[in-house]
């Protein structure tokens, strides 16, 4: 059976929003929190913090949509009557959504359908209070107005609860999809990265599990499945876990499982892509310890380090050792083919948050989105409460887009100073680091403060608090940004031509006839002067005098 699915599939190529995202239940975290994780990668994409403000809309008042990928016009749908605040991908009520695009069949694809998948998003957080009421707007939105997208995973959350689902059209001119959504139990964690990650589920569980009518019946007309309605597997009929969708999508799910479980070695042969029948990693994990915002952040960082993914046992990372790989995934040489690893962190984010939802606090306060306008490595999340309703500037910077750079916008700053990093990874990165972190331990320890300050507010009224958290996330914003320029400009004095100037207090020194001090020249490291001289001989061996 396995064999003729891979036969009569049609794989899309390539990801064209190749993303991440991670999933943490309430009872699976430190402090209760419901935590959910986007990297939007995209190569090229230029994203602001993006703001809807809460509206009233008049009877027969129609949204007009546009693809959020391209930014073409698809055509409009009618207004709901009360929409509600979102700022970025989190609403007033911490209803978080995000997602990852996994392809599937091309021929599901519906070039009619109204809704893609990105407008789905941010209109399903403006009528939404809950996350099963966000499925019921998604779903009902594509089963009336259709669904143009790719096949996708969404993350769906809020407070109390956390969702995954899978959806995808039922091919040109049908205005509607299939679609499975699964509850993830709150002691579990979760993720997807662009492979399908929902098999078989309970079609009995009317709590847990939500699903389209047709989303049997139409595999069945289709061919693609002729067995008991129980044994329906959504990925293996829709999306086939292929050799790309296992090693450059599951095995970032694998790792990110492995940071919490102690058992991942049974699934290395499924996540490596290499063995057919492999078994399967199953869609959640109990993790072997409560998970934190913070191990969220670093596992958004990750670049399989200490797996046998890891980015650090061969030359692609140049002489100093970076672990990002350039793109394309695959590359041709003497008519053989070969690719590149794929980690979580990846250059080509335009964007990454870890929001946090919190249900024992008033909904002002609860939501929280830990935003970085940048590769989260490379770049600091800084808080962005759920209520806000004026941007910082560096994340919606006038005049800054794709095209054009600007010193007061944090996607180009951050972008700016890991374009300097990247290519002399273990010599700067140190030092970019060293700020993030700082920054980073700064918001966390203080956080429990602000907050406190908010509920005060809060108590006295409402909008005092949320006018609190706005300028409070706003200043931290700017602060980020206004330390990331001083890091651009100490990075290129320290670094500047691959040499490293001294300090000392944190201050370049200088001679006592006031130069500056005699640099250090820190050379090829052990590793890349072994793969040098493997390559070269005795080419560039000095002679013995």
């Amino acid at each position: 059976m396995r064999n003729l699915l891979i036969a009569v599939f049609i794989l899309v190529a390539g990801y064209a929003t190749a993303c991440t995202n991670f999933i943490v239940g309430k009872d699976a975290s430190t402090d209760g929190s419901v935590i959910c994780t986007y990297n939007a990668d995209d190569y090229g994409m230029f994203q602001n913090l993006c703001h809807y403000p809460a509206a009233k809309h008049a009877p027969g008042e129609m949204r007009k949509v546009y693809d959020w990928d391209t930014n073409a016009y698809h055509g409009e749908i009618p207004e709901a009557a009360e929409t509600y605040n979102v700022i970025g991908n989190i609403n007033e009520y911490q209803v978080t959504i995000g997602e990852t695009t996994y392809g599937g069949r091309e021929e599901m694809v519906d070039p009619t359908g109204i809704l893609d998948y990105g407008s789905l998003i941010y209109i399903a957080l403006q009528r939404s209070k809950s996350a099963r009421e966000a499925i019921q707007v998604m779903t009902t939105l594509v089963e009336t107005y259709g669904y143009n997208s790719e096949g996708e995973t969404f993350t769906i959350c809020d407070p109390n609860e956390a969702w995954i689902m899978e959806m995808m059209g039922m091919g040109p001119g049908s205005k509607s999809a299939v679609w499975v959504a699964i509850r993830i139990p709150d002691n579990a964690i979760c993720g997807h990265a662009n492979q399908s990650r929902i098999t078989t589920f309970n079609m009995k569980d009317k709590k847990n599990v939500l699903y389209s009518k047709n989303v049997v019946k139409y595999a069945r007309k289709m061919g693609w499945f002729d067995g008991k309605d129980a044994d329906f597997n959504w990925n293996m009929t829709y999306a086939f876990p292929d050799f790309s969708g296992r090693r450059y999508c599951e095995a970032r799910v694998w790792s990110f499982f492995n940071h919490f479980s102690s058992d991942m070695n049974r699934y290395l042969p499924y996540a490596m892509g290499k063995e057919p029948n492999a078994e399967p990693m199953p869609l959640w994990i109990i993790p072997n310890r409560k998970v934190s915002v913070q191990d969220i952040e670093e596992c958004m960082r990750d670049h399989y380090e200490g797996t046998p993914f890891a980015l650090d046992s061969d030359i692609g990372g140049g002489i100093w050792e970076m672990p990002y790989r350039p793109t394309p995934l695959t590359y041709e040489l003497d008519g053989k083919k070969y690719f590149n690893e794929r980690p979580t962190s990846t250059q080509q984010t335009g964007f990454s948050y870890v929001s946090q939802m919190r249900s024992w606090l008033p909904r002002e306060i609860g939501g929280v989105i830990w935003w970085a306008n940048d590769d989260g490595n490379m770049a600091a999340y800084t808080p962005i409460y759920c209520s806000m309703t004026v941007r910082p500037e560096c994340y919606n910077t006038p005049g800054a887009d794709e095209l054009n750079f600007s010193m007061k916008n944090a996607y180009w700053v951050c972008n700016w100073v890991s374009n300097m990093v990247y290519p002399r990874y273990s010599l700067m990165f140190p030092s970019l680091k060293e700020v993030r972190d700082s920054l980073e331990h700064s918001y966390f320890a203080t956080q429990q403060q602000i907050e406190d300050e908010a509920m005060r507010l809060y108590n006295q009224n409402p909008q005092l608090a949320v006018k609190y958290l706005n300028d409070y996330s706003v200043e931290k914003a700017q602060q980020m940004l206004d330390r990331w320029n001083v890091l651009a400009r100490y990075l290129i004095v320290k670094y500047n031509d691959m040499i490293i100037k001294p300090e000392q207090d944190g201050k370049f020194t200088r001679t006592e006839h006031g130069l500056g001090s005699r640099v250090s020249r820190p050379g090829y490291p052990d590793k890349f002067k072994r793969a040098l001289i493997k390559q070269t001989g005795t080419k560039f061996e000095y002679p013995e005098e």
